[in-house]
């Protein structure tokens, strides 16, 4: 089982030319603002202070890469929600579209809230994902506040509404570390393909 010992912070991009070059695979981690993007990265590479984590949506402005090793993760601005300007949104969203226009992800975790389902954002990035033929695996965050069966429909529903199986969506949680071992089984999985 991969284990990611010594992840570090390398940098962060406000604009295209600050986006790294690196032969190593780039997973990207997307969802809309407070969904969990932070404490599933800390939770990933075993480090708890490695993305800052808010309870004020929208904190992720950049893209933030983080080196673990034999990939880099890089986390993107949220989506939606966040109480900033239009301007800033149009910024956040602009980056994120030249990102993945620049091929710059090999990999894409599309982090949704188990709780509540996609939204209207959380769908069109899936099929932004599918039409730009850019592979991804659902990561249904905060899987600990709801109960197994709730939990359960919720996988199905999200499964349905971005058509895809549910063997490509990975219930997790931060606090009890749900899912933890299955996503870095994935994270093997996408690496053996380079």
């Amino acid at each position: 089982m991969l284990k990611i010992t010594n992840a570090e912070f390398i940098t962060s991009a406000a604009a295209r030319e600050q986006f790294i070059e690196t032969d190593k695979p780039v997973i990207a981690v997307c969802g809309k603002s407070n969904v969990g993007k932070s404490s599933f990265i800390n939770t990933v590479t075993n480090r708890k202070k490695l993305a800052k984590v808010s309870k004020d949506p929208g904190r992720t402005r950049l893209v933030n890469y983080f080196d673990c090793g034999k990939f880099i993760l890089a986390d993107l601005p949220g989506y939606g929600y966040a109480s900033v300007s239009k301007q800033e949104k149009a910024k956040w969203a602009k980056l994120i579209e030249t990102f993945f226009a620049e091929k710059r992800a090999d990999h894409v975790f599309a982090l949704c809230d188990i709780r509540h389902g996609p939204t209207a954002n959380d769908k069109q990035m899936i099929e932004y994902l599918y039409y730009n033929i850019i592979p991804f695996t659902v990561i249904a965050t905060k899987a600990d506040k709801i109960s197994k069966a709730a939990a359960a429909r919720s996988l199905q529903n999200i499964a349905a509404e971005y058509k895809c199986g549910s063997g490509n969506i990975i219930a997790v949680s931060s606090e009890t570390r749900q899912g933890l071992d299955r996503t870095l089984e994935r994270i093997e999985e996408i690496l053996a393909l380079f």
